[in-house]
């Protein structure tokens, strides 16, 4: 149950990690043997959902990589079957309202912080683990370690973000750059002072509340400077722009 993502955050340690849209396997076994933190299981955009993503979440275990999910939707079924499948974080997109946020802890918390509908999941080994040693110490323990990451893509988050990552049970928030751009009028337009601004208000509030900023960035430079930054978690790249850019670089270098 330990999230050792949770725990390097907490060392003051910027983790980085990946989007997983190839959807195998043995795709996992590699992110895992490549040293990543993290991977996020991507149900929102990617073609699969509860069903397959368990099977990446146990590669993903056994290949030491901490599995995360984006789901969705803001549904109670998507946050709770992702949870009990043994994702260690939610990304939650399209977030508008602070009651919103709400609904999410809701779901996702067992008590006393929200109100989670409770089963000795597999995470649990189906009640045979020392966390299973009694429903209290599960709860708590699920609470602890489970993360709920609200992602911060439209103007309603973005002005709502101070209340919103002090919400006891925000584990932290993500920032979707090109759909807050977009949301913005902005599209893409990353040095836009106007964007700027919106990132430096995110992360004062995540400062001020204590809590991790995750951004997602496509280009390494942007992550290094992200982190001198500030910023506690980079999302790297798709695992399938990096498959390509792969062979690709690798063509250009074979054949000139």
């Amino acid at each position: 149950m330990n999230n050792v993502v949770k725990q390097k955050l907490s060392n003051s340690e910027a983790v980085l990690g990946t989007f997983f849209h190839m959807g195998s396997t043995a795709a996992m076994e590699c992110l895992g043997i490549s040293g990543l933190d993290y991977v996020i299981i991507d149900t929102e955009h990617g073609p699969f959902d509860v069903e397959s993503a368990m099977e990446f979440i146990r590669v993903a275990e056994l290949k030491g990589i901490t599995p995360f999910a984006r789901i969705k939707d803001i549904t109670r079924s998507s946050i709770l079957k992702m949870l009990d499948a043994g994702a260690k974080g939610l990304i939650i997109p399209c977030v508008e309202t602070v009651e919103q946020v709400r609904s999410i802890v809701e779901y996702g918390k067992y008590a006393p912080v929200g109100k989670r509908g409770f089963i000795f999941s597999r995470v649990a080994e189906y009640g045979n683990s020392v966390d299973a040693s009694s429903i209290d110490n599960y709860m708590r323990i699920c609470n602890e370690n489970t993360m709920l990451i609200p992602q911060c893509e439209t103007l309603g988050c973005l002005e709502s973000i101070e209340e919103i990552v002090s919400i006891d049970g925000v584990d932290g928030i993500f920032v979707g750059p090109y759909d807050l751009s977009i949301a913005m009028n902005i599209p893409g337009q990353f040095d836009d002072p106007d964007f700027k601004n919106a990132l430096s208000r995110v992360l004062n509030a995540c400062r001020n509340a204590n809590k991790p900023l995750f951004i997602f960035t496509g280009s390494s430079e942007a992550a290094k400077s992200y982190i001198k930054e500030g910023y506690n978690g980079i999302a790297y790249n798709l695992d399938t722009a990096m498959y390509i850019n792969a062979f690709k670089n690798a063509i250009k270098e074979i054949k000139g």
